[in-house]
């Protein structure tokens, strides 16, 4: 059997897109100075100080960078469950389910540190670093198993949750909550009728494909 490695990027090709600009960035910054390096990242944060000025692109490019993780871990992570994702629903709605969980658990956050900063809290850094995977990811992740077999729903959502709420309750920190959000997001996503009722990629075909051979079946005995 001959390997046709290109096969997974042509079925596969936001998935296989994006997975290349995130190891292009990542090889790009690992060749930079530690203060390039900052540069960067504080220019392409999605926090208050950005979003106020009117700097509303930085949504996507605060995506672009894997960050808090090993760098091909990041990646993995996101080849595997934007793979899954784009191969059970396509890629317009795989991307949508990722980019819908980055950017509004982004917003979401964020705005949370703009009333802080109204209300004269302590901690309301309006340039803090918010650069990451990682909400999209959660996400996607979520959304997956919302729609997945009953022992996704049953079992690994609600030990997502704990793992993120545990996570969130060590740190104590902004983006930990986050997760929490985009996990809600991810599930909120899934019962929406935009990915219910869209195309259920290859994992339809196999239940057609079983009632079509039984079908053919009887009516060979009946004949």
């Amino acid at each position: 059997m001959r390997i046709r490695p290109w096969v997974p990027v042509s079925r596969l090709p936001a998935t296989a897109l994006y997975v290349m600009v995130l190891a292009a960035t990542a090889a790009w910054l690992a060749a930079q100075s530690p203060h390039k390096q900052e540069r960067f990242i504080r220019h392409n944060s999605s926090n208050v100080h950005h979003l106020e000025g009117g700097e509303w692109w930085t949504l996507l490019t605060s995506s672009l960078v894997v960050d808090g993780v090993p760098v091909l871990l990041g990646i993995g992570a996101v080849a595997a469950a934007l793979g899954r994702a784009e191969w059970r629903w396509g890629s317009a709605r795989g991307l949508g389910v990722f980019f819908f969980g980055h950017v509004a658990a982004t917003l979401l956050t964020q705005g949370v540190v703009w009333l802080m900063r109204l209300a004269h809290m302590p901690g309301a850094l309006a340039r803090m670093k918010d650069v990451g995977i990682s909400y999209g990811l959660v996400a996607t992740v979520a959304c997956l198993l919302a729609l997945g077999g009953e022992r996704a729903r049953r079992y690994g959502l609600p030990a997502l949750a704990v793992i993120l709420a545990v996570a969130w309750t060590v740190n104590q920190e902004l983006a930990d909550a986050g997760h929490l959000v985009a996990l809600g997001l991810g599930v909120l996503a899934s019962r929406t009728r935009w990915l219910r009722d869209g195309p259920a990629g290859r994992s339809s075909s196999r239940p057609a494909d079983s009632g079509a051979c039984n079908a053919f079946v009887e009516q060979s005995r009946s004949g």
